[in-house]
């Protein structure tokens, strides 16, 4: 019943920005840790950015730091990881992922989406 959609993905230019959303169904987002991951061709999966269900945020990589904002809109059952100063090195398939725990520090994320794909490009 649990189920979680990426969307938002595209082609964008170096130093451009994109809002991805992570909606879901089938459960009440409030209750759920949400973490953003990404996997980059050829290379192991990442985490990028982490927000539970108080909006405690916690930054996985930092190589993001200052430049992608975690967000929640639990009026309309969305995480939201907004993009800005895209880099060569951020493109990605971007995950969101589901925990039932309450402290991103200590997140078992067992739900995950399909992904959605991000490509920066001159």
């Amino acid at each position: 019943q649990l189920q979680l959609v990426e969307s938002g993905g595209g082609l964008v230019q170096p130093g451009g920005s994109l809002r991805l959303s992570c909606a879901a169904s089938g459960f009440t987002l409030d209750y759920y840790t949400i973490g953003w991951f990404r996997q980059a061709p050829g290379k192991e999966r990442e985490g990028v950015l982490c927000i539970n269900r108080s909006g405690d945020t916690l930054n996985y990589a930092d190589s993001v730091k200052g430049r992608f904002t975690i967000s929640r809109d639990n009026a309309e059952n969305t995480v939201y990881l907004q993009m800005n100063s895209l880099k060569l090195e951020d493109t990605a398939v971007y995950y969101c992922a589901a925990s039932v725990r309450v402290s991103c520090r200590n997140a078992d994320f067992a739900s995950w989406g399909q992904g959605t794909q991000v490509t920066v490009s001159a």
